[in-house]
């Protein structure tokens, strides 16, 4: 490796010339914060030979001098907090050597074949890409390693002064990819070891994470200016180090065009697969488990499942499967299992905010007790929380009730209770004819009174403490949601009251979840999660999954079906030991235009009984 600076040299000549000009935005600013004191030199070196006697020379000079010491005041403050402060690294699981001896192999053979440094050590992380990250500061020094219980421990090679760069791969790619495939994948991100160890191009990355980490350092109260000088020289030099960092991409990208070229180019195939496979896996499958408080413990090993079923679905994969029987990258790992537990861990504190370790609210769930476990307590959560949200628009007690008028050719019917905002009381709603078994009658007492507002059923307009769910469906049923959503209309007003009743109770709850979990989240760089995986739907959204939910806990109860789980499409109902995932439509055509017939239809093909209780968490 003797021969590595000079031949990083040749190789990167635009990279060099890029952060040298980092390095003079550096110098600059220096020239600039020592300026007034050599000002303030000049002119008491000038009072001091007599050459500057007499007014207003005193006062001149003493007032460049205030200046000169509050600039270098400031400067020295700026730049120990630039020196000092701690840049961003990526939450990673760290994998040693002992754990993964083939792996380092691997990797340090890659490094003599291209005559680069080897990187300094090995970590994982749950995401589809891999790179190198300098963790040889000062500041990573004085914190030493830590494990992922936050303990601390003594600083690994990576963190020593001059140490190569720590090779970041993603997790996912060791349980997918093939050995050979990997290797190919890794030549290029190995490579930049080598213009990395220049020494113009590792102080410039330095300044530069320098006045990132003081940005985060300048966001504490009273530090602002700090952050505001940072930014400045940020803009300053972010073209030219923008294009340093292309510079030793490209340099990288052509060191490594001797190894593995072709094998390269159907890897990166995989690597679109794996990307695709691994999002939905993320968000179709373990965002459900984290919101429940569980975190699937093999999310690695799930992802081949999602890609196998994805290339069982897409004919243009089918050739992807014909891979699984070579030897897979995650076989040059000590402990697979371990290590995609610990992964799967990290994913959900990356993804979600979740805590950094397992305990009673936040346990880890095996694939195959996902779907009683995640799936059945995920729907009757909802469909709880949908009955919940009935009962709170319920009309409330106090109210007068409409009087029991006959309605004839010269009565004309009285409006109901103020827009569909509520749910229609018993008196004033007639009962569907699957209920009671003739035709529609008015319902003029509850069968079983118990908590909750209502109306008193003897007439006269008395308020009675009688509970919104005595609505004649019985409580918690399918039915009661059918006959509150219905609209003839089409307009659906209904299901906008209640979905916005559904996102505000759903809200609160995040909101009483985030505040339990708040001593273990920080801020600034450190706020969990980093990577949100969803952004807020919408309240038809939220009820449309709500209403699906109750219809999935009617059929399990009442119809013989399932929960079940899809890799690429997650909670799934079975019917039969087989999917059904004609569910959908009909329930948005509920609650977009208020047409609960193409749902009746679906559970009477099921045999769903919709005026049966459905049993809730």
């Amino acid at each position: 490796m003797s021969g590595t600076g000079s031949t990083a040299e040749v190789g990167t000549p635009s990279a060099r010339s890029r952060a040298l000009a980092v390095l003079r935005v550096r110098s600059r600013a220096l020239a600039a914060v020592l300026l007034p004191a050599a000002l303030a030199v000049v002119l008491v070196a000038a009072r001091m030979t007599g050459r500057l006697a007499g007014d207003p020379w005193p006062a001149v000079t003493l007032a460049v001098c205030a200046v000169a010491a509050l600039v270098l005041l400031a400067g020295g403050i700026f730049g120990a907090v630039v020196l000092r402060a701690r840049p961003a690294v990526t939450p990673t699981v760290p994998l040693s050597e002992a754990a993964a001896p083939d792996l380092y192999r691997l990797v340090r053979d890659l490094a003599d074949r291209m005559d680069v440094p080897a990187p300094s050590a090995i970590a994982l992380t749950p995401d589809c890409d891999s790179w190198l990250e300098d963790r040889a500061h000062a500041a990573h020094r004085r914190a030493g390693a830590r494990a992922s219980g936050g303990i601390a421990g003594p600083a690994g090679p990576e963190s020593e002064p001059g140490a190569a760069p720590v090779l970041v791969i993603g997790s996912p790619f060791l349980w997918w990819m093939r050995v050979a495939e990997l290797r190919a994948v890794l030549a290029p991100v190995v490579a930049g070891t080598g213009p990395s160890a220049h020494p113009d191009i590792a102080d410039a990355r330095g300044f530069v994470r320098g006045l990132d980490a003081a940005v985060d350092v300048g966001s504490r109260p009273g530090l602002g200016w700090i952050a505001h000088c940072a930014r400045l020289l940020l803009r300053l030099c972010r073209t030219d180090a923008a294009e340093m960092e292309r510079g030793v991409a490209a340099a990288a990208a052509d060191r490594a065009q001797g190894v593995d070229y072709g094998l390269r180019i159907v890897a990166q195939e995989q690597v679109g697969l794996a990307y695709a496979g691994w999002d939905r896996l993320l968000t179709r499958v373990a965002l459900p488990a984290w919101r429940m408080g569980r975190w699937p413990a093999h999310l690695d090993a799930g992802v081949v499942s999602a890609l196998t079923e994805l290339s069982r679905r897409d004919r243009l994969a089918d050739e992807f499967t014909s891979r699984l029987g070579e030897r897979p990258a995650c076989d040059l790992l000590e402990q697979p299992g371990a290590v995609d537990e610990a992964t799967s861990l990290l994913a959900a504190r990356l993804f979600h905010g979740g805590p950094a370790e397992a305990g009673p609210d936040w346990s880890p769930v095996d694939w195959a007790a996902y779907p009683e476990e995640v799936v059945d307590r995920k729907w009757r959560t909802e469909a709880a929380r949908l009955h919940t949200a009935l009962d709170a628009l319920s009309v409330p007690a106090g109210l007068p009730r409409p009087p029991q008028t006959p309605q004839t050719p010269q009565t004309p019917p009285k409006p109901p209770v103020p827009a569909r905002t509520a749910a229609p009381s018993a008196a004033s709603r007639p009962a569907p004819a699957a209920v009671s078994g003739s035709a529609p009658s008015p319902v003029t007492a509850p069968a079983a009174p118990s908590a909750g507002p209502g109306r008193d059923a003897a007439g006269g307009g008395r308020p009675a403490s009688v509970p919104p769910a005595e609505d004649g469906f019985g409580g918690p049923t399918l039915e009661r949601v059918l006959a509150y959503l219905t609209d003839p209309t089409g307009e659906a007003a209904a299901g906008d009251a209640l979905a916005g009743r559904i996102g505000g109770d759903l809200a609160r709850e995040e909101r009483a979840a985030g505040s339990a979990a708040g001593p273990g989240r920080t801020g600034g760089a450190d706020t969990l999660p980093l990577f949100p995986l969803q952004p807020p739907r919408s309240g038809r959204d939220l009820l449309a999954d709500h209403v699906t939910a109750l219809v999935c806990c009617a059929a399990v109860d009442s119809a013989g079906a399932a929960p079940g789980l899809d890799w690429l499409d997650g909670p799934v109902l079975l019917v039969g030991g087989r999917r059904r995932a004609d569910l959908a439509p009909r329930v948005l055509s509920l609650v977009e235009d208020g047409d609960p017939a193409p749902l009746r239809a679906w559970l009477a093909e099921v045999g769903v009984r919709p005026e049966k209780p459905v049993r809730l968490v």
